[in-house]
């Protein structure tokens, strides 16, 4: 969306505004403040992901030099080692790969993103939006494992590119790529897996096929880089958290299909690229205003906590890493699982119930049992994670945080195969089969990268986690 479709866009979503029929309207005409909750706590759940996007970036990029999970800006930061139980960048990491992160401005001029060849080695380089959509996902499902160049462009940006470099375009400026590299966790693959990361280069159009030093980060003291970042943003005022949003809406446009919700926020005074004053709204909008991140925050956690759908007491969604006007959704994931890959790339089960329908908790012992041949059905691989109630890895004596193939893991003589998970060890001739678990409530998410397309397929359902029971 260029700079005049965007003010056209807005235009529209303001003439609409005006017509639109909104809930909770006073006798006198004007919105009450029970509607201007109402319509506040639905802008709120829609701006979710494009806030917290920001202060990602913010901590994220508060850096001078790339060091562990940070780096400046259009700068990629490469984990050397899987994260451990310290770990609070995002909530639900994985443990499975090597993570490669860069944060992107891409306003101003294009970034070329070459990646050298990984001659086999499962990858993947989603890239999201501002929005949290994953707008495309170069990677050894879809691109191959080759060397490749692309040129990541704005939403406005209009220019021609040196031959050999392939143009994506992103619809917001600001871009996420979360870069994903197998690696088996020994010494040498590490050395290995390294050697690629170093190769994984970013640099701005203007200087691409010279010499190129990337500048050094600016560090701004006033962020929080402690607080983790959901908890930066629950904090934010209504005042706060709408000027934000209506800040970042001009260089992160909406989707056109955002268009009615764009004119309901403009009943309560937030309009995409221009400023937001809640003292200058009428007095009954801002008190509904006051009222809304509390009644979204709340909103966001009562869906992420329930089950939804069960198989087997998992939780199992297809639809991911692509919303459309799915707001909510889109919200949940933000709040638990920040980051979320297409299906074809990634799902992820998820249980907080055992097969009997009781919460999991480390009082418990529990099995987790795949008959013969009913692993994950993956064409890239698959893993059990363990996370406390709060979507972080749990603290153990084994520093383990997953369970999958590279844990040399013990297949029963019938060939199926018992993945143990308590909070004390099953005994040292099943340890390799345990996942260590918290002593009170905790989570439990199955990993597939690159699921089968065809039967068995978790996809399609055609395959299902079997259920986590207790031993009795």
């Amino acid at each position: 969306m260029n700079i005049k479709k965007s003010i056209l866009f807005v235009l529209i979503c303001i003439v609409a505004a005006l017509s639109f029929a909104a809930p909770g309207k006073a006798q006198n005409g004007k919105l009450s403040e029970a509607g201007a909750l109402t319509l506040g706590t639905e802008a709120y759940i829609y701006g979710y992901p494009l806030v917290t996007m920001e202060i990602t970036r913010r901590v994220i990029t508060n850096v001078r030099a790339p060091e562990g999970t940070h780096a400046p800006m259009n700068q990629f930061a490469n984990l050397r080692k899987y994260p451990d139980a310290s770990f609070r960048d995002v909530t639900a990491p994985n443990a499975d790969t090597l993570y490669s992160s860069a944060f992107l401005d891409v306003s101003a001029e294009p970034y070329v993103l070459s990646l050298p060849d990984e001659d086999g080695r499962y990858y993947l380089m989603p890239m999201l939006s501002g929005w949290t959509n994953v707008f495309t996902d170069p990677g050894s499902r879809t691109t191959g494992t080759g060397a490749q160049t692309y040129a990541i462009t704005g939403p406005g940006w209009k220019g021609h590119l040196p031959d050999g470099v392939k143009e994506i375009k992103s619809p917001t400026s600001m871009v996420w790529i979360i870069g994903r590299t197998y690696c088996t966790g020994t010494p040498e693959d590490y050395k290995a897996v390294h050697a690629i990361q170093d190769e994984y280069k970013l640099v701005p159009l203007s200087a691409y096929g010279k010499p190129y030093t990337p500048p050094a980060g600016k560090v701004d003291p006033s962020i929080d880089m402690k607080t983790p970042v959901r908890d930066q943003v629950n904090a934010l005022d209504a005042g706060a958290y709408f000027k934000l949003l209506a800040e970042l809406m001009k260089t992160n446009p909406p989707a056109p299909e955002d268009a009615p919700m764009i004119a309901n926020m403009a009943q309560i005074g937030i309009v995409p690229g221009q400023g937001f004053d809640i003292a200058k709204l009428d007095p009954a909008i801002a008190k509904g205003l006051e009222g809304a991140p509390k009644a979204a925050q709340e909103k966001i956690m009562a869906v992420a906590e329930k089950p939804g759908k069960l198989v087997n007491g998992w939780a199992v969604l297809t639809d991911l890493g692509s919303y459309g006007t799915d707001y909510v959704l889109r919200a949940v994931v933000t709040a638990v699982g920040l980051g979320a890959n297409l299906p074809q790339d990634a799902v992820y089960p998820k249980a907080q119930l055992d097969g009997d329908g009781n919460t999991l908790n480390g009082a418990n012992n529990y099995v987790l049992t795949f008959p013969k041949g009913q692993t994950p059905p993956v064409k890239g691989f698959w893993s059990l994670t363990m996370y406390d109630a709060q979507y972080f890895f749990v603290d153990n004596p084994l520093n383990r945080y997953t369970l999958s193939p590279r844990n040399d893991l013990k297949f029963n003589d019938d060939g199926s195969l018992d993945l143990y998970i308590q909070n004390t060890s099953p005994g040292a001739d099943k340890e390799s089969n345990w996942l260590p678990a918290p002593k009170d409530d905790f989570i439990l998410m199955l990993r597939l990268y690159w699921p089968n397309e065809t039967p068995p397929s978790i996809l399609d359902g055609t395959w299902t986690p079997a259920p986590v029971m207790k031993v009795k």
